[in-house]
């Protein structure tokens, strides 16, 4: 007992050290031909890769066929023809417009609900509860979001 209290009594924030060799100096290459690192700061002679701003590209592979390129090709991708719609709740227009406000995405972005560019306009979403009437004009509408406008007292105008 008194040896264990003597041993943990020695160790102590001031003198604890890492385990000898999992602490290793890193490369410091260029300062002088002592170091093993200098002169030409461990790039060989000439070249591309020995000239300043050099990146490799991380898909390069020398002169083997790439990898992206033996990999069959398989699959679908229709993105090129995807809908791009800023999606908007109804609980953001009950919070942020007035009873009777008419809503388009003008008023939408000078609100900050709607920001960046989304080239097929704004979707409005049923999520949340509307109590006033307001009339709404944009390009899309899911049916609940539509059907709890018109329950408010509400008009939908799609403009697409």
């Amino acid at each position: 007992m008194a040896a264990e209290r003597e041993r943990a009594e020695e160790i102590g924030l001031h003198n604890l050290k890492p385990k000898p060799g999992s602490k290793k100096s890193r490369k410091r290459i260029g300062r002088g031909v002592g170091s093993g690192h200098g002169k030409t700061s461990s790039k060989g002679h000439k070249g591309h890769s020995s000239r300043q701003g050099y990146k490799q590209n991380p898909l390069s592979e020398g002169g083997q066929m790439p990898i992206i390129r033996r990999v069959p090709k398989r699959g679908f991708n229709n993105g090129a023809f995807r809908k791009d719609y800023a999606v908007l709740n109804i609980d953001a227009l009950e919070t942020n417009f007035a009873a009777n406000a008419v809503i388009d995405e003008a008023a939408l972005r000078a609100k900050g609900l709607v920001k960046g560019r989304h080239d097929d306009g704004v979707k409005l979403l049923g999520n949340g509860e509307l109590t006033k009437p307001l009339t709404v004009k944009l390009d899309k509408f899911s049916e609940s979001a539509a059907a709890k406008i018109a329950a408010a007292g509400g008009q939908v105008i799609v403009i697409s």
